[in-house]
């Protein structure tokens, strides 16, 4: 593979993990604020984020299959854009979510519930895993 070609599909990568990344988080984002705002008052934190969690996997699914096409049967190409969103994800979770809660790393993670920060960790993951996931499955199919 020349360094062009190379080039290309890191940035391809990219892309492919931005879009991912940005569905999955859009979506986060507006069904955090209203299980902020409507659901936590009335059932509390623990069952609000687990009434989220199926939500927020149609959106990690979905947001996969858009971007299955970015991996075209490659899983290194897969597995590089769930890590890469992943770690997309997490850097706005502390840029954005942490400081909009004025809550340090060490805070957030010690206010989390631990039955429902456990589900999130477990979604993290499937999250990551997603794009490869698909790819592995659409390589049997065929």
């Amino acid at each position: 593979m020349s360094a062009q070609s190379r080039t290309r599909a890191l940035l391809e990568m990219f892309k492919a993990a931005t879009i991912y990344f940005a569905i999955v988080f859009g979506t986060g984002f507006v069904l955090g604020t209203i299980r902020i705002l409507v659901a936590v008052p009335r059932l509390g934190e623990r069952v609000s984020e687990l009434i989220e969690t199926p939500f927020m996997l149609i959106a990690i699914s979905f947001a996969a299959l858009v971007v299955k096409r970015f991996c075209v049967g490659r899983l290194l190409i897969a597995l590089g854009i769930g890590m890469l969103a992943l770690v997309l994800l997490l850097s706005a979770e502390v840029a954005f979510v942490m400081r909009l809660r004025g809550l340090s790393i060490p805070e957030y993670i010690e206010s989390r519930d631990p039955v429902s920060g456990t589900v999130y960790l477990v979604m993290l993951g499937v999250f990551a895993g997603m794009p490869l996931l698909l790819t592995l499955f659409s390589r049997r199919e065929a």
